[in-house]
């Protein structure tokens, strides 16, 4: 019995084996056979899940349009998305996966306990690490050559938001945040921008990642008597604190940074939602001011019913326009390290009215912080 366990447990090893050898040798193949494989972990699943699904759909609409026209150099490419949950332990076995099957870049990661631990690994592996969705500080500084980033960072949206309450004589400001590295980010570029007016928070509390377990976060907050809450969470847990801080009595403001995921929050809050404010770092493309926005807005509609117009999926389609324009770039045998060289060559220039600049010394490409507004009635006013 114990012959024919370990018999057993080697031919399982090696089907494994073999079917993770044979993954990585399709994609390497499909790389060199006229197919561009990105790599792309995310939240699929879960209290984050719409923040990854509409990033994709928003990038795969940008990327069909450029395969119908026949690739970039004869090449298609193609997302290969995993699926972590926003939980950074699956995240970083989905990266050693991707960069074990050769992929040519990691591409529109969601979040920032989960980028923190792919960066290092794609660092490592010398694979470019495009477009996170995060605005974390930790994954832009210190410069690394690797790593692109699309959106402004949390800092720029909290300074913002901070600008805009103060503006308002809105001086007791409290922060809901989630207790992990994204939370901790937003925090601290609350407390630069407070601490920059000689101010302070009047009050903290955390809600854990995943989570919508805010009772003890609304004692805490709604004590403290505040003119506004500013969230730094995804969009079920700040819903669920909204909700149960209207229902004790609390009748503030609440402010969120761009990763709340907007319309995700409207949906989920509803009546509830009307004058929520979520800080945006992507053009509105729910106002054809922008030139980039009307294009959106019909490459989604040529696209079909799977696509949504949203500023997550917005987001998704911009990090795609900027990857084809550095592949673009990198030449007729664009590899990993042309890819970078054409990405920095970009320089400065307008999107459709959204300026975006990437420089051998700068790999931010947008400063951008506009601020919008829930209706409640599922629409959002920028």
């Amino acid at each position: 019995m114990k012959n024919m366990t370990m018999i057993l447990n080697r031919r399982k090893f090696s089907i494994t084996t073999g079917a993770a050898m044979l993954a990585g040798f399709n994609i390497a193949r499909a790389q060199s056979e006229g197919k561009i494989i990105l790599g792309q972990s995310a939240a699929f699943t879960g209290p984050a899940a719409q923040l990854g699904i509409q990033f994709y759909k928003g990038a795969k609409v940008y990327f069909d349009q450029v395969n119908a026209q026949g690739g970039v150099g004869k090449r298609l490419i193609e997302i290969r998305n995993l699926d972590d949950g926003y939980e950074p332990d699956r995240c970083a076995e989905n990266t050693r996966k991707l960069i074990a099957d050769d992929v040519f870049a990691l591409f529109g990661y969601i979040g920032t306990p989960t980028s923190v631990v792919a960066l290092p690994q794609a660092i490592k592996a010398k694979v470019p690490f495009i477009a996170p969705f995060t605005g974390a500080m930790a994954l832009r500084d210190p410069f690394n050559k690797y790593a692109f980033h699309v959106r402004a960072s949390y800092n720029d949206e909290t300074a913002l938001i901070v600008k805009q309450l103060t503006n308002l004589g809105l001086k007791k400001i409290a922060v809901f945040y989630q207790n992990d590295a994204y939370g901790k980010a937003g925090l601290d570029g609350v407390t630069l921008a407070l601490t920059g007016l000689g101010l302070k928070p009047v009050a903290q509390a955390t809600v854990e990642r995943n989570s919508v377990d805010v009772a003890n976060a609304v004692k805490t907050l709604v004590a403290a008597g505040p003119d506004a809450v500013i969230q730094i969470s995804a969009y079920k847990s700040c819903a669920a604190f909204i909700r149960e801080a209207k229902k004790s009595g609390y009748g503030g403001t609440y402010y969120n940074v761009s990763f709340v995921g907007t319309q995700a929050l409207a949906d989920e809050l509803g009546k509830e939602g009307a004058g929520v404010v979520v800080s945006q770092v992507m053009p509105s493309p729910y106002n054809a001011a922008r030139p980039i926005a009307r294009e959106f807005v019909e490459a989604v509609k040529a696209a079909g019913k799977d696509a949504q117009a949203n500023f997550s999926s917005m987001e998704g389609y911009v990090a795609a326009k900027l990857f084809v324009e550095g592949l673009r770039r990198a030449g007729a045998k664009a590899n990993r390290e042309s890819l970078i060289t054409g990405l920095e060559s970009i320089g400065s220039q307008s999107l459709g009215g959204f300026l975006v600049s990437f420089s051998p010394s700068d790999h931010v490409a947008s400063h951008f912080v506009e601020l919008s507004m829930l209706t409640g009635d599922g629409r959002i006013r920028t």
